[in-house]
């Protein structure tokens, strides 16, 4: 017997249309409360813990009962507020990120000029290789009596040492990120004729962003206590400074809240800072890229 040929047409399912239910009679998700939609915000729980660390430190304060040793944080609060309202703590915090942005600056413009020549030719890694091995681990307060030296008692000396603070850690965070570019990346801007400080900046700095403003944050940190430590050591000397002479000044007056007044602006600074310039530059380049979440 002879078996019956299959046509084209015969081994096709037939095609159907299904329609599909109505949009309106699918049940909708019902929304959240407003507590938890307020509660998404990122200010609003930081604000929670800052205000728990608020109360607990109110509470250990009362039960200590020596505004000597721990002042209350509405003690401080007040101290905060007569500061700020005499002028002295923002005339002291404008001399403090005066120097610190002279330092910083130079830091950046050196750990760009370091990775630079490490990521173009040999020598420049096995610099920057040696560099870091020896002066990273080196902390920046300890160059002091050097920069005294060297410098005298000045801004000198402590753009010297916030230098020293803020050039190591980005350095090696921003070659590490031109490290981790892509081939493809690399061999696109070869392609297109790059060379030298124009490669640099135009395919491995904005492929290494992430790393790099990951080294700028952890600089600016470094470079902020280092700053506070040697005006402590700076206003000893010379009886002028910023917030770290403020401190040091207090503390000699047994002012104590008045030193913990001091230690609250150089938090709220770092808050500052991090929220406002940080976050928001990496809300603008890295996460609208999608290359960070």
């Amino acid at each position: 017997m002879t078996q019956p040929t299959l046509t084209l047409a015969d081994t096709l399912r037939p095609e159907y249309e299904r329609e599909s239910e109505p949009f309106t009679e699918a049940p909708l998700a019902r929304a959240l409360p407003w507590h938890q939609r307020l509660w998404q915000h990122g200010w609003l729980r930081k604000a929670v813990i800052l205000l728990a660390l608020g109360l607990i430190w109110e509470l250990v304060a009362r039960v200590q009962d020596n505004d000597l040793l721990l002042p209350s944080c509405l003690a401080t609060m007040r101290a905060f507020g007569d500061a700020v309202a005499s002028g002295e703590l923002p005339g002291k915090a404008a001399i403090s990120l005066s120097v610190l942005l002279r330092g910083y600056a130079a830091g950046i413009v050196l750990a760009f000029v370091l990775t630079s020549l490490a990521v173009s030719t040999r020598f420049g890694r096995d610099v920057l290789d040696t560099l870091t091995a020896m002066f990273n681990p080196l902390p920046a307060i300890a160059l002091l009596p050097l920069a005294l030296l060297w410098f005298g008692l000045g801004t000198k000396s402590l753009v010297f040492v916030l230098v020293h603070s803020v050039l190591w850690p980005l350095a090696l965070n921003m070659y590490a990120g031109f490290r981790a570019v892509p081939p493809t990346l690399r061999m696109a801007g070869r392609n297109y004729g790059l060379r030298g400080l124009r490669y640099v900046a135009l395919v491995l700095v904005p492929a290494a962003l992430p790393a790099i403003l990951s080294g700028l944050k952890i600089g600016w940190a470094f470079a902020w206590r280092t700053l506070i430590a040697a005006e402590l050591v700076f206003g000893a000397s010379s009886g002028q400074g910023g917030l770290g002479w403020f401190i040091f000044q207090n503390r000699n007056e047994l002012y104590t809240d008045r030193v913990f007044a001091g230690l609250a602006a150089v938090i709220l600074i770092g808050l500052l800072v991090e929220g406002l310039v940080f976050t928001t530059l990496e809300r603008l380049t890295v996460r609208r890229w999608g290359m960070q979440h």
